[in-house]
């Protein structure tokens, strides 16, 4: 019994604790991510946004999910119903544990593998068959129409991305997240990848379905698109799914190029803050992108979009790589 129990179940438990101590303060991020959305861009287009609902508005996300939780889940009669309530599932799972293997600070890492990136990589291709899932199972031409739209947008992005990536790694010689933000101490990737950097936060725009990228939801012409048929928890799947794929996306620019844990070189007096603050500040930032994209562009048109993605995207990324396996092997940049 004693050999079960330290060899089986104690494990167990401390693997159990670690991912509720992820997943718990993710899905509270979730639910103020949509408050802060809210607010920044009612202060961009001069309104107050939420404000009723407890102080400065605080509750309101709970108030929303209380709402959703509470009204009656309809399922179209033509429907696929396993399909149907499968995808939403799906999304808001993927979501979660692309976490795995994000490192939050020296050694707080769910799964220190050695091949995260793949990891992620993979977890992201499969994120698009929730919403195909969605799109068909609906029986709806507009469903159809918006998880076809995300298909194709999602996979022309993907390529970009990789591309990207293939630049930063290497650079740091590994497909380890722990090391490649090891490998930044002297300089963060987003410096001598700036036009990547750019560029793979407007991919994980396009990649999160958000404005100005968010063709497959164009209430104008799809009717909001793949989740027109969902209501209530499963409205409330896709709705927390979207949202905390932005934020997994913002960690995986974070650590990829703007030193992960890392604080900037010359905050010596800054030192005493511990590395998960600076984490969480930077994907802050990134975050804030995403608002004030949404706050501030117009939505593109598909053709646009996929002109953006197949022929300024994807050469530039391809031409990095190629820049910059030359410059490391010329100049012998090539990590040990």
């Amino acid at each position: 019994m004693a050999d079960l129990w330290s060899v089986y179940l104690w494990p167990l438990i401390i693997i159990v604790a670690q991912i509720l101590a992820i997943v718990l303060p993710l899905l509270l991020a979730v639910a103020y991510l949509t408050y802060a959305e809210r607010k920044v861009i009612g202060a961009i287009q001069m309104r107050k946004g939420p404000n009723v609902v407890g102080p400065f508005g605080l509750l309101q996300p709970i108030a929303d999910g209380a709402k959703l939780f509470l009204k009656e889940t309809v399922i179209p009669t033509g429907a696929d119903r396993a399909v149907f309530v499968l995808a939403p599932m799906l999304t808001f799972i993927l979501a979660l544990i692309g976490w795995a293997v994000i490192p939050f600070d020296e050694g707080w890492v769910l799964a220190d593998i050695n091949v995260g990136v793949l990891y992620l990589l993979a977890i992201s291709g499969l994120g698009v068959y929730g919403i195909i899932m969605a799109g068909w199972a609906s029986n709806s031409r507009y469903a159809l129409l918006g998880g076809l739209r995300s298909a194709a947008q999602m996979v022309s992005y993907e390529i970009s991305m990789g591309l990207i990536i293939i630049s930063v790694l290497l650079s740091a010689g590994t497909l380890n997240l722990t090391e490649i933000v090891n490998a930044q101490q002297g300089m963060w990737y987003a410096l001598p990848h700036f036009p990547m950097f750019v560029i793979f936060v407007v991919s994980i725009l396009a990649e999160t379905n958000r404005a100005p990228f968010d063709l497959p939801e164009a209430e104008a012409e799809l009717v909001s698109g793949y989740n027109v048929e969902y209501s209530a928890m499963t409205f409330a799947l896709f709705f927390l799914g979207e949202y905390a794929n932005m934020i997994l996306m913002s960690g995986i620019a974070v650590v990829l190029f703007l030193g992960g844990w890392l604080p900037p070189i010359d905050a010596a007096p800054f030192t005493w803050i511990p590395g998960v603050i600076w984490f969480a500040l930077k994907v802050c930032f990134i975050l804030f992108i995403f608002l004030w994209a949404r706050a501030t562009f117009p939505r593109y048109r598909y053709d646009q979009l996929m002109r953006l993605g197949w022929k300024v995207f994807l050469p530039l990324s391809l031409a990095w790589v190629v820049a910059t396996a030359g410059v490391m092997v010329t100049f012998d940049l090539l990590p040990a």
